[in-house]
């Protein structure tokens, strides 16, 4: 019953996590004009599994982040009770957060319920080892994305590379740009949560990437519409020229950080990198992201509160 539990917490875990975050990588696309709404997530979701599915080949580092050793102490790590509770912390912190349309970080969830199991269970956490592997990389990334939005924008433009009307060829460029961004995703998120099923040992490590493989492209189809609009339209304006940089700026660091297993947001890097190109074209919406940065602010500690909560109920049944 309990491996069961695990099994259907997790896959929500990465459902939420589809309908949350797959949009992130492609939100240019549909922010400048140049899909749908629809036609973006269907590419955003298709290579993000292409990334989930590579990621069982080159995760390792991430993998073992996530599993909590290190962070916790190995008793809770192989705690079915544990993992349970974290897993529902962080499912229904991201569940929250797309109801309301804001897109923010499964990895801070993801942290925050760790925390807060922790807490809530033997009180064991290393709090050196939290802030070098993951509060360190998740906080620089979207000030890197931003300062790097602010600046690649301008030198494209000098270069001539990024007109402000669509053309065949940049077209083109700005697709696989949001394609490597989204892929990047996959490769990045996918063994977080993946990391959660390895207290089921019935359970394969190739099979449990692609249960939260084909969830996660569940969630990117099945509810996206509402954190789209705000990362399409809410965030700032936008040409083809202009959302092609900007998806450049996100596949180049969620790729770089993949390949180096830093557990970065993909949010962060994507708002960050949106952030950045709208502030130096004037056409930033202020109001938005103040909204967006008091959900990310408030993502660990309603994750934290939502898995201690869930330790609770599950150690007492």
């Amino acid at each position: 019953m309990m491996l069961a539990m695990i099994l259907l917490a997790v896959g929500f875990v990465a459902f939420t996590n589809g309908a949350n975050a797959n949009f992130k990588g492609v939100a240019s696309l549909y922010g400048s004009g140049t899909t749908t709404l629809r036609q973006a997530a269907y590419w955003g979701t298709a290579t993000t599994f292409a990334g989930s599915l590579c990621a069982l080949f080159a995760s390792d580092g991430i993998l073992a982040a996530f599993s909590g050793r290190g962070l916790v102490s190995d008793a809770l790590v192989t705690s079915r009770e544990f993992v349970l509770a974290v897993a529902l912390g962080a499912a229904l912190t991201s569940f929250l957060a797309t109801r309301f349309g804001f897109p923010v970080s499964t990895t801070h969830c993801l942290v925050g319920a760790l925390l807060g199991a922790a807490l809530a269970g033997d009180g064991q956490v290393n709090f050196a080892a939290l802030g070098e592997n993951f509060f360190l990389p998740l906080v620089f990334s979207p000030v890197i994305a931003a300062v790097a939005g602010a600046v690649v924008y301008p030198i494209l433009k000098v270069c001539r590379l990024v007109p402000d009307q669509r053309t065949r060829h940049l077209d083109r460029m700005h697709f696989l740009s949001t394609g490597a961004a989204s892929f990047a995703r996959g490769l990045n998120d996918t063994p977080k949560m993946v990391a959660l099923m390895l207290a089921v040992p019935a359970i394969h490590l190739h099979v449990a990437f692609l249960i939260v493989a084909v969830a996660i492209a569940l969630g990117g189809l099945l509810d996206i519409d509402r954190v789209a609009e705000t990362l399409g339209k809410k965030i700032t304006g936008m040409n083809a020229g202009q959302g092609f940089a900007a998806s450049l700026v996100t596949a180049v660091l969620v790729a770089t950080a993949s390949f180096h297993s830093l557990p970065v947001s993909t949010t962060h890097v994507s708002v960050g990198s949106l952030t950045g190109m709208g502030f130096v074209t004037r056409q930033l919406h202020s109001r938005k992201i103040a909204e967006v940065l008091f959900a990310w602010v408030t993502t660990v500690p309603i994750g934290a509160v939502l898995a201690a909560v869930a330790c609770w109920v599950v150690s007492r049944f």
